[in-house]
C-alpha cells in the first residue's frame, strides 16, 4: 500500500469533521472550525447515521411514535422514505395522509400528493443521490418509484430480507430490483439495517460508491492489488493506529468506532476536500471544484438517536428538536 499526502489529510479531516459535529451538538455558535475549506463547503458527518436525514429516518420513521416492528411495516416505511430521501417529502405525505402504514397505504393517493408537491415548485427528491427511474411505464419518476415499492411488497421482499443470513445477502436481494444499482442497493441495505428488520453488524460488508473510488485513488498511489472494498476494510481496521500515529485523539461516536460504511463515506468526502486542499492530486472523476457551499441550517441538530442494539449511551441535553412538518 503506497499512500499519498491525501491519506494523511484523510485522518485529519475525519477528526476535525467529527469535532465540528460535537461542537454543533453541544450548541456552540459557529464557526465551528478554523479550517477555511470546512467553513466554506458542505461535507457530511463522519458517521453516516448522524447525518440529519439518517437521524430523521431512525428517530421518526423507524422508531418514532408510529413505530411497528412488523417486517412489512418497517420495510414499507423505510423504503417509502428512502426512495425520496427528503424529510419535507415525508412530512408532507404524513400531514396530508396521516401516519403512513402499509395496512392503509394507497399508491394513488401518495402519487397525487407528490404531484401537487411538484406542481407548486417543490423538490420531491433529495440531491444526495442520483435516483434512476425504474421502468414501470409511468411518465413521472416518482410514480415509477411508488410502483417499484408496491412491486417489492407484492413479492414479499420484507419476508425475504428477514430470512437472509448476512448483510451481503440482503444487499443482493435489493440489487436484483429494477433501478437499484450497487451503490443504491448498499445504501438501502444499511438503512434497513438500522431498523428491527435486519440484525447485522455494519463491519460485515461494504460496497464502494463512485465518490469513494475517487477518494481512494487520491489517497493511494498503489493499493497492492486490493479491491476498493478491501482497502476500506484495511483502513477501518487500522483507524486507532492511524489516529495515534498522528497524535490525534478521535472521539468516536459515544464509544462506537468508525465502521466500513463510515470509512467509505469519508473517502467520498476526502475526494471533494482534496480538490481544494490538494489540487495537484488528480483523481478518477476529473472534478476540480466543490459545488456545495455550506449554509447553516435554521434548526438545531436533532437530539441523537441510534439503533437500540448499538447500545450507545448518549448524554442528555445534546441537540435540539426534529424539524416541524411542512404542509401543503
Amino acid at each position: 500500500m503506497q499512500v499519498t499526502e491525501v491519506y494523511n489529510t484523510y485522518w485529519r479531516f475525519a477528526a476535525e469533521r467529527q469535532a465540528i459535529y460535537f461542537r454543533r451538538l453541544a450548541g456552540a455558535g459557529g464557526p465551528w472550525t478554523d479550517d477555511p475549506i470546512l467553513q466554506r463547503h458542505r461535507f457530511t458527518n463522519c458517521y453516516r447515521a448522524t447525518d440529519r436525514v439518517s437521524q430523521f429516518l431512525i428517530s421518526e420513521v423507524q422508531y418514532g411514535a408510529h413505530r411497528s416492528d412488523a417486517p412489512d411495516e418497517v420495510f414499507f416505511r423505510t423504503m417509502l422514505f428512502k426512495l425520496f430521501n427528503r424529510i419535507q417529502t415525508w412530512q408532507t405525505l404524513e400531514a396530508v395522509l396521516g401516519p403512513l402504514s402499509w395496512q392503509s397505504a394507497d399508491p394513488d393517493a401518495i402519487c397525487e400528493v407528490l404531484d401537487r408537491f411538484i406542481a407548486r415548485g417543490d423538490r420531491v427528491y433529495s440531491a444526495a443521490y442520483i435516483m434512476p427511474s425504474p421502468a414501470f411505464g409511468h411518465s413521472r419518476k416518482h410514480r415509477n418509484h411508488v410502483a417499484l415499492l408496491w412491486q417489492m411488497m407484492a413479492d414479499s421482499l420484507p419476508a425475504s430480507l428477514r430470512a437472509t443470513r448476512s448483510l451481503q445477502e440482503a444487499y443482493e436481494l435489493l440489487l436484483a430490483r429494477p433501478g437499484l444499482g450497487p451503490f443504491l442497493a448498499f445504501q438501502f441495505a444499511i438503512d434497513l439495517n438500522y431498523s428491527t428488520l435486519l440484525p447485522y453488524d455494519e463491519a460485515d460488508f461494504v460496497v464502494a460508491g463512485p465518490g469513494a473510488l475517487d477518494g481512494i485513488s487520491k489517497c493511494f498511489a498503489d493499493v497492492g492489488g486490493r479491491t476498493a472494498e478491501e482497502v476500506i476494510h484495511w483502513v477501518c481496521d487500522r483507524q486507532e493506529v492511524e489516529f495515534a500515529d498522528r497524535g490525534i485523539v478521535f472521539p468516536g461516536l459515544f464509544g462506537r468506532r468508525l465502521q466500513p460504511i463510515d470509512c467509505q463515506n469519508l473517502f467520498c468526502e476526502i475526494s471533494k476536500y482534496a480538490r481544494v486542499a490538494h489540487p495537484d492530486v488528480a483523481g478518477k472523476s476529473g472534478r476540480t471544484r466543490i459545488k456545495q457551499i455550506f449554509a447553516e441550517h435554521s434548526l438545531p441538530l436533532p437530539s441523537p438517536c441510534f439503533p437500540p442494539r448499538w447500545g450507545l449511551v448518549v448524554p442528555t441535553g445534546l441537540g435540539g428538536s426534529v424539524a416541524s412538518p411542512m404542509l401543503l
